[in-house]
């Protein structure tokens, strides 16, 4: 990690260097990252990830990644795998620190059994339905399950005959006996085991019970001593139980502490919504670049380092807020302004011939390949008689404020000479098909004419020289801001934007004809493109938009 990278001092970060200070747990700094492998990580992971490695970095300790795989009927070693492409992708290593949940499932029956025998947890037969009544509501206290009182050695008798599979999923489960009239609901005896038939990709099928993550959660914690568990705020309300465990065992107590999740307009961050878009082939895989994943992102081009300064500039507070995407989509212009090499490319062309241009002749145009770095050099265009400009840089009868191409008026084509229109030519329909200008041949770069001011600079490509391509133009996936909160009688799926990807052909300049896959460049007022590793082949580049120039939407929403 550069120094660059070091995230500013927030609460956690003071809370952090203060147990340090007092010696606690000796001064050693250990975290942990625990996804459940439950789905593909999304940019409210990575903020999370950041916060788990960053601070154990900073204070030379150490990050565990775990995966909490305590619900099998959802998890797969797929997942798995992402998670750790993910992880390391963003710049962050485990080392040897990685761990399963399910590596720890016999001893956290042994932590069951021990909580039997203190009388302090007992098996229930009421069914979720029959719960529901007994819990109560946070402001009346519930009613004590009928098997609440029985003996320690029928429980123990119970909960051994769970694990030897001699219930029914659902029928009989473990819960920690805590208290019935608690506010906090997770405290009205909570369920830590359960019966479940479910193949468990890494432990087969050797287990027909499973813990509770509230249950799991803490232990695994506990036996991996972790110092300091930094969880989202949802997870506030669970601390009591994670304490309560940990203290009834007297094992290592770990310390959770709670921050707010990144929240994005325009976007979901819910994993069942998630997978959702993809079951339901709304959007074209995890890696779609139009989704919030990690993956997603990656392939539509975003690089780690601006997912890293996303994560520094959106802060670690306990205020539940909404942060605008267009925070992370400047980030990621910010670095690629100072760092993507600049082409031309035309996506929406019309032919432009320069009349009193020699149809057998070529000159090469000095360009720039990015004016913000010194250090970037030039390339050379060529410039024929033929040429392609963007259909929109024309107008037949310009409006006001048009200081492009028109008819009798003049711009200069980007780094190389002066034209000025002098015919349009049309189909029998009326549309236009091609633009006739002339060119002032002193009005290149080191001509007499060189600073000769016109009011308008647009790009272009040599017709006869281009290289076709894909260029894939991605938008945000929802035209409503907070898509996880619709109105009554709406689903989110409602608010998709059916324009977020455009897919057109483009005719860049011959420089890009040996483009790399997973490169990344800027095209002149249009904005930046990355080559699709995946989808582009030898003989067709498929460029993904990253992001435009600047923030087309924040205009739209000022009409």
């Amino acid at each position: 990690m550069s120094e660059q990278d070091t995230a500013p001092v927030d609460f956690l970060r003071e809370i952090v260097q203060a147990d340090v200070a007092a010696g606690k747990n000796d001064g050693k700094v250990v975290t942990r990252f625990p996804p459940e492998p439950n789905g593909y990580l999304h940019i409210g992971h990575a903020k999370a990830i950041c916060i788990d490695f960053g601070i154990a970095a900073e204070f030379g300790g150490e990050c565990h990644l775990r995966m909490d795989d305590t619900n099998p009927a959802k998890e797969s070693m797929e997942y798995v795998e992402s998670i750790k492409e993910d992880v390391r992708w963003l710049g962050f290593d485990w080392g040897d620190r990685f761990h399963y949940a399910a590596d720890y499932f016999e001893k956290m029956y042994d932590c069951a059994v021990t909580l039997i025998k203190q009388g302090d947890a007992y098996v229930c037969e009421l069914s979720q339905d029959e719960w529901k009544e007994f819990r109560g509501v946070p402001t009346r206290p519930g009613k004590e399950s009928p098997s609440r009182n029985r003996s320690v050695e029928e429980n123990l008798d119970l909960f051994t005959r769970m694990r030897n599979g001699e219930f029914e999923d659902g029928s009989h489960c473990l819960r920690a006996k805590i208290d019935m009239s608690s506010p906090n609901l997770h405290m009205r005896d909570p369920v830590i085991y359960r019966v479940m038939r479910a193949h468990h990709y890494r432990v087969e099928d050797m287990w027909c019970i499973y813990p509770t993550y509230d249950f799991a959660h803490p232990l695994e914690d506990s036996f991996e001593e972790i110092t300091h568990s930094l969880c989202t705020l949802e997870f506030e309300v669970h601390r009591p139980l994670y304490d309560w465990i940990l203290d009834k065992l007297g094992i290592f107590h770990s310390r959770q502490i709670e921050f707010s999740r990144l929240n994005l307009t325009y976007t979901v961050m819910s994993k069942r919504k998630l997978l959702q878009l993809v079951e339901e082939n709304l959007v074209d895989g995890w890696d779609d670049p139009r989704m919030p994943t990690i993956c997603g992102l990656r392939r539509r081009g975003y690089t780690p380092e601006s997912i890293r300064e996303f994560s520094k500039r959106v802060g670690v507070t306990k205020v539940k807020s909404v942060t605008d995407v267009a925070v992370l989509e400047h980030c990621i212009r910010e670095e690629l302004n100072k760092t993507a090499p600049r082409f031309m490319a035309v996506q929406n062309p019309i032919k432009l011939i320069v009349t009193n241009f020699p149809e057998d002749k070529e000159e090469l145009m000095e360009c720039i390949n990015n004016p913000e770095d010194p250090d970037a050099g030039t390339r050379q265009v060529p410039f024929t008689r033929e040429l392609y400009i963007e259909r929109d840089d024309f107008m037949e009868e310009p409006v006001k404020k048009f200081f492009r191409l028109a008819p009798g008026r003049e711009v200069r084509l980007r780094y190389a000479f002066i034209i000025e229109c002098t015919d349009v030519i049309k189909d029998d329909a009326g549309n236009i098909t091609e633009i006739h200008c002339t060119y002032d041949p002193e009005s290149r770069s080191g001509g007499p004419n060189a600073k000769r001011k016109v009011k308008g600079t647009i790009h272009w490509v040599s017709a006869t020289k281009c290289v076709r391509a894909e260029a894939r133009l991605y938008d945000r996936l929802f035209t409503f801001e907070r898509p996880e909160e619709v109105e009554e009688g709406k689903e989110f799926t409602d608010y998709l934007n059916h324009d977020s990807l455009t897919v057109n052909e483009v005719m860049l300049e011959p420089s890009l004809a040996d483009a790399k896959p997973g490169s990344r460049v800027q095209f002149e007022r249009r904005g930046y493109f990355f080559v699709d590793p995946i989808s582009s082949e030898p003989d067709k580049l498929v460029f993904n938009r990253i992001v435009p120039l600047r923030d087309t939407w924040a205009k739209l929403n000022k009409k």
